[in-house]
């Protein structure tokens, strides 16, 4: 999020985070951990352009007015990098014409989920110029845990000597899997998760009907549940889905992107075998499970579905997929005719 001309930050519960990490900040490098999908992304940029702002006011930082601001708005501030993998550029808005420029064949490929080495080097060369405006530089790297095990090397001598005034900002919703030497360069910023009440009113004000409906299925992230909803799954299609599944409707999910369906998939067999051991759901109501689901079927399905988010990029025929899928998670119940088999691996494994 880049924080406009009335300096508000469009996710509310940032705000106190803002303020304590440009208060307690002192390090090159900063790394932003907590929850996937409440705002990390956000925070570093705000935070990027809370370091660019040029405005000699009294007031909050950024200031959303001075010209760095407005150069930051443009996605065109000379000091500032972002390194993200190709694959979130659109869903992230950071799309920046002429960089990157690939040839005709690359542009047809599948965009990466991997921040790799080349981009890192790029980024650590670019660090190595002077500030064009003279507040110094700033690199954002998210998340951070996209960088593969080159990349992250690459990084590890610009993290203890940087060159210049640079800063630099690292996202992860699991600070676990960096490299132990990357963690221990960077002082830690924690994003928590932020208020049931501010989170929901926030989503209601997104124009998101029944918001505690995606809140839930997005595990209590509200900047997910947003997401869902732009990717077409509103909250009725989510109450539907227990009973479509239980019918063998894949029609239902057809229409959803294919890691999207995927993942609901994961969620809904998480909540059955929850459920099927005495435990409560986390992502559906209660009520909307059928009941009665077996605890082997279901381990087998989820074997099925971890093999199928493994390999959600594979150029597979989407609509077989989420069928295939779909008619054996129907055989988790006794009643249910169970998916054919294929070399014990699951219908997936013939796709």
């Amino acid at each position: 999020m880049v924080i406009g001309p009335d300096g508000a930050l469009g996710l509310p519960w940032l705000r106190p985070v803002l303020d304590q990490a440009l208060a307690s900040v002192r390090g090159h490098a900063t790394l932003v951990h907590g929850p996937g999908g409440v705002g990390q992304f956000e925070l570093a940029i705000a935070l990027a352009q809370a370091w660019l702002c040029e405005s000699a006011e009294p007031g909050p930082r950024p200031c959303g007015r001075c010209a760095a601001c407005h150069l930051m708005q443009a996605r065109m501030h000379p000091d500032f990098h972002l390194l993200i993998p190709d694959a979130l550029r659109e869903p992230l808005g950071w799309q920046m014409e002429g960089e990157g420029a690939r040839d005709s064949d690359a542009k047809k490929a599948k965009p990466s989920r991997e921040i790799k080495v080349e981009a890192v080097r790029a980024a650590i060369d670019w660090s190595q110029q002077t500030s064009s405006r003279g507040r110094g530089k700033v690199v954002v790297i998210h998340p951070a845990q996209a960088m593969n095990l080159v990349a992250a090397n690459a990084l590890l001598k610009t993290l203890e000597e940087p060159p210049g005034n640079l800063k630099l900002l690292l996202c992860s919703s699991d600070p676990e899997a960096l490299l132990p030497t990357l963690r221990s360069r960077c002082q830690r910023l924690l994003l928590p998760r932020p208020e049931r009440a501010m989170a929901l009113q926030w989503l209601a004000g997104q124009g998101v009907q029944d918001p505690e409906v995606l809140y839930t299925a997005a595990g209590e992230q509200p900047v997910e549940a947003l997401a869902m909803l732009q990717a077409g799954i509103d909250a009725a299609q989510w109450r539907r889905l227990p009973q479509a599944l239980r019918a063998g409707q894949a029609a239902a999910l057809t229409a959803w992107p294919l890691p999207r369906a995927i993942d609901a998939l994961q969620k809904l067999c998480h909540d059955l075998t929850v459920v099927a051991v005495g435990g409560a759901p986390r992502y559906f109501e209660p009520a909307q499970l059928p009941p009665g689901a077996l605890l082997p079927a279901l381990n087998a399905w989820q074997a099925t579905l971890r093999r199928a988010a493994r390999h959600d990029e594979h150029p597979w025929n989407a609509s077989l997929l989420i069928e295939s899928l779909v008619l054996e998670g129907r055989g988790v119940w006794p009643a249910a005719s169970p998916a054919p088999r294929a070399g014990g691996r699951g219908r997936v494994g013939t796709l």
